[in-house]
């Protein structure tokens, strides 16, 4: 099993690749964010199995070379880090993180948490979403999906989103919106119908845990609903997040 290890301290690296070597895994080490992304191109070498993730890293943070990652490949990631509060723990796993893993940790769990994930069957790049209550489970209980972030032109109903310009019209008519606002209707529209919990709205647009940003997402909900002019496009699914329901064509 080929792993990538992304961690800036080379002692740590040492250790912890001579450690999983005496178990079998071939291990390639990754100083920075950004040396770990060339690894994980195709063009990068041959393909790893789980990525072994690091958040303080010199160039950029943990959480955003998470996100680049997951936008790139499915290959499961496990951040390893001395970060043990439960914002940062539910903000990384929002971002696709597979597992968590808090340093210090004992031997045997991680090994344990490394086979787990590469058994999971391979979840598709772009995130994870919710489909609404009822929606293909049993019960009504919710499952999980990953919805593509839109990278062409996407017609629903009488609104067009251009993502290479980041150009919105409804009815043929340009509708300016601010960054914020046009990242969160491009991550609803990806899956039309599915619903977004609020906790994963937030990682994927403001980069950033839940706490103390609720408000904000709900003033940029109103403003999307007020300039699109079609408020029940975007659907309030109580105690859980948000969908987008595509309006007819006008």
């Amino acid at each position: 099993m080929r792993l990538l290890l992304v961690e800036d301290d080379d002692r740590v690296a040492a250790a912890v690749s001579a450690l999983l070597g005496k178990h079998g895994f071939d291990v390639r080490h990754a100083r920075s964010g950004e040396e770990a992304i060339q690894a994980l191109l195709p063009d990068g070498g041959p393909a790893f199995d789980c990525v072994l993730l690091d958040l303080g890293l010199p160039d950029q943070d943990g959480f955003e070379v998470c996100s680049r990652i997951r936008r790139r490949t499915a290959t499961p990631v496990i951040m390893v880090t001395a970060r043990a509060d439960v914002r940062s723990r539910i903000h990384g796993l929002n971002l696709g993180a597979d597992d968590y893993v808090v340093k210090p940790y004992d031997t045997g769990e991680l090994l344990a948490r490394i086979h787990a994930v590469s058994r999971r069957p391979p979840l598709r790049p772009e995130g994870v979403g919710v489909p609404a209550p009822g929606a293909g489970a049993p019960g009504g209980a919710a499952q999980t999906t990953a919805p593509p972030t839109p990278r062409t032109r996407l017609q629903l109903g009488s609104m067009a989103i251009e993502p290479a310009t980041r150009r919105v019209t409804v009815e043929g008519e340009v509708v300016v919106l601010t960054r914020k606002e046009f990242d969160l209707l491009a991550l609803l529209a990806g899956r039309p119908g599915v619903v977004f919990r609020r906790e994963q709205i937030i990682s994927e647009v403001w980069r950033t845990a839940w706490e103390g940003t609720g408000r904000t997402l709900e003033v940029h909900v109103a403003s999307l609903r007020s300039k699109l002019r079609v408020p029940a496009m975007i659907e309030t699914v109580r105690g859980v997040g948000y969908r987008l329901v595509a309006p007819p064509a006008g």
